[in-house]
């Protein structure tokens, strides 16, 4: 499964974590968790209905919701 990044569109803080990933070489599969229903549930199963973004995933384990230090979203 690898990295995967749910995403909304116009997300500074979305956009900051695929920068990350794009500077680290790190292959990721981006979603659209606003526009796209199944992937906003499938987003919240992971999250614990945390509607956070960026929400990532790495190899089907859940790793945080949002973006910076502290995590924002």
């Amino acid at each position: 499964m690898g990295l995967v990044i749910y995403v909304k569109p116009g997300c500074p803080y979305c956009q900051q974590a695929r920068d990350y990933y794009n500077s680290q070489g790190i292959p990721f599969i981006e979603y659209d968790a606003q526009n796209d229903r199944a992937r906003r549930k499938e987003m919240f199963a992971y999250s614990g209905d945390d509607p956070t973004v960026p929400c990532i995933v790495e190899n089907g384990v859940y790793k945080q919701s949002g973006w910076g230090d502290p995590l924002r979203g």
